[in-house]
């Protein structure tokens, strides 16, 4: 992966994590273990701290950055849909990040909530725990009942699983010309997607 320190700070990966050989990883940050960052993933500890606590996973072409002496933390089973951009903010446990969405400076994500895809969360917005919020500018919708969180959960299990399937089999390969007769389907588990969430 590319890894770059700055100013003598050199990012750190725990030995348990997976980081995406595209993935970019710059100064002031710490991968905890179990984490997945996927493929063109950029996390620039150049001005503030990025902080990744275990199980969580930041998707691909994600963008995580921050003001000077502010800190990105993203706490346990933190859940960062693909190009989603987080900037100065916190992600509480288990809480997701959908697909494409913006959480801006000072912003927390309240435990086990889900942010919508696309949705924009201002600078300073505090979600509270279990929330579900949509739009830009983002607002509450609903609380999640224990059936969404559980759900949601179940698709940063497959993150977690995803973090080992890579650090045990992914591997750079040349393409083959044609498929071979026997090639076997991935043998994955049976997910509902997160619209489910809302029936």
């Amino acid at each position: 992966m590319p890894c770059y320190s700055i100013d003598g700070v050199v990012p750190v990966v725990d030995p348990t994590a997976h980081v995406h050989p595209s993935a970019v990883l710059i100064g002031d940050v710490t991968v905890g273990p179990g984490c997945y960052i996927g493929p063109c993933a950029s996390l620039r500890g150049d001005f503030g701290r990025i902080t990744m606590l275990a199980g969580a996973n930041v998707q691909d072409s994600c963008v995580v950055h921050s003001f000077p002496n502010r800190e990105v933390l993203i706490e346990e089973n933190g859940h960062i849909g693909h190009g989603a951009v987080l900037h100065g903010c916190t992600v509480r446990r288990d809480a997701l990040v959908g697909m494409n969405a913006v959480v801006m400076d000072d912003a927390e994500i309240g435990a086990e909530s889900i942010v919508a895809a696309c949705a924009f969360v201002p600078s300073g917005t505090r979600l509270p725990d279990r929330s579900l919020a949509v739009g830009a500018p983002a607002r509450l919708l609903r609380t999640l009942s224990d059936g969404d969180v559980a759900r949601k959960r179940e698709g940063t299990e497959v993150y977690h699983a995803l973090a080992q399937r890579c650090l045990h089999t992914l591997r750079e390969v040349q393409p083959l010309a044609a498929p071979p007769a026997d090639r076997p389907p991935l043998n994955l588990p049976d997910l509902r997607p997160l619209t489910a969430a809302k029936r």
